[in-house]
């Protein structure tokens, strides 16, 4: 091989991952890893062995979430800020968040998640009028809302676990163990699929769908705070009591974030398959070969998450009941979920399905989903009875 062969060859190669890390890609591990220190050091005796290993593991798979996705930085960075802050408002004095301005408006859990849902619901209406009027502002504003919510969502989470803590020391928990807690999570996991896929693809044509999901949920929030009392914190049932909710629950609300994703993008995929082609809201409606690659990503990568959650509950159920399995219809259920998306990749896969066929699998798919988060919790009975309404 020449000399000017072997130069063109180099100019192609790609630079190995480690190299193409750059002062600020270390520094933000540093950070992360800093700041575990800090929790280690300040709350050992909260944490067994396990949940030392979740630490780790958490730290380390948010500074490789950082490194391949630059924006959760930032959110990562305003959460920790202002949950800290939040966090030191209330002191030792859990009372305080009906007395002190910045926790009674702001940032006590519950005011946060009130901002939380107020701006997501804000940001659907306003990815509508980025899509109806096909405004970049508009869009970009949309967007903002969106991080805003999440950030939000995260801050009324993250001070919601110290509450817990507040109300006593046998009573905290990570707040991922009812309803009310979980929904909040969803709201945040689909949001943050969505705008990786949204920076990923550099279009926020598909907000206004994957957001009127996450409404949804903030509709059913809202009225199951307010009607019900769900944000009370209440002790947990000593099924619940285990490091395991804490790796087990959030693997399974990123299949669920996923799958409701990979459904409204399915809605989307039938109005734009449907609108007469060259018309005002066809070119601003997002192109079909986006929808159904966005569609099967995501339940792929959702899946992928659903199974490990389904592992890791039936680890958590060994060690809870004696048994890795029971048929309880939470079980059963999460099985049909389990195969519902199996048989959708197989098929796509496989047999090449795309398109219109695999639009509506996706929306059925998130019926099914629906039922084995809620429905079973609404209808039937078992082991997992302490979800219920």
């Amino acid at each position: 091989m020449s000399v000017t062969q072997q130069q063109m060859m180099q100019g192609f190669e790609k630079p190995s991952f480690w190299k193409s890390l750059s002062w600020f890609d270390w520094v933000w591990a540093a950070l992360v890893v800093a700041g575990s220190v800090y929790v280690y050091r300040n709350f050992p005796h909260l944490m067994d062995v396990y949940e030392i290993a979740i630490l780790v593991g958490s730290a380390a798979s948010l500074i490789a979430l950082g490194w391949l996705w630059k924006p959760i930085r930032g959110l990562s960075l305003a959460v920790a800020i202002i949950s800290l802050f939040g966090i030191s408002r209330y002191g030792t004095d859990l009372g305080l968040a009906d007395q002190e301005f910045f926790l009674k408006y702001l940032v006590s859990s519950q005011s946060a998640v009130m901002w939380m849902s107020a701006l997501y619901v804000m940001a659907t209406v306003t990815y509508f009028a980025h899509l109806f009027s096909g405004s970049d502002f508009v869009g970009k504003v949309a967007s903002a809302m969106t991080w805003s919510a999440t950030t939000m969502g995260l801050v009324g989470l993250m001070v919601r676990w110290r509450e817990t803590y507040l109300v006593g020391a046998d009573v905290g928990y990570i707040p991922v163990s009812n309803l009310y807690e979980v929904f909040i999570l969803f709201a945040i996991m689909t949001a943050l699929i969505y705008l990786y896929y949204e920076g990923r693809y550099r279009t926020r044509s598909m907000g206004a769908f994957v957001l009127l999901v996450i409404s949804a949920a903030v509709g059913f929030l809202l009225w199951y705070s307010l009607d019900r009392g769900a944000h009370e914190i209440q002790p947990l049932v000593p099924a619940l009591q285990s490091y395991w909710m804490k790796i087990h629950v959030p693997a399974n609300f990123v299949g669920y974030g996923c799958f409701a994703l990979s459904a409204m993008l399915g809605v989307a995929y039938l109005i734009a398959a449907r609108v007469t082609p060259g018309s005002t809201l066809a070119r601003r409606l997002p192109d079909l070969e986006l929808l159904d690659d966005v569609m099967y990503k995501s339940i792929a990568l959702g899946f992928a998450f659903f199974t490990l959650a389904t592992i890791l509950g039936a680890l958590w159920a060994a060690e809870a009941w004696g048994g890795y399995w029971s048929w309880d219809p939470k079980e059963t259920w999460a099985l049909i979920v389990w195969l519902n998306y199996a048989a959708w990749l197989h098929m796509r896969l496989t047999k090449g399905w795309r398109g219109t066929p695999m639009a509506w699998w996706a929306i059925i798919g998130l019926f099914i989903t629906l039922f084995a988060f809620l429905g079973v919790n609404m209808f039937l009975s078992g082991l997992h009875s302490y979800g219920g309404l």
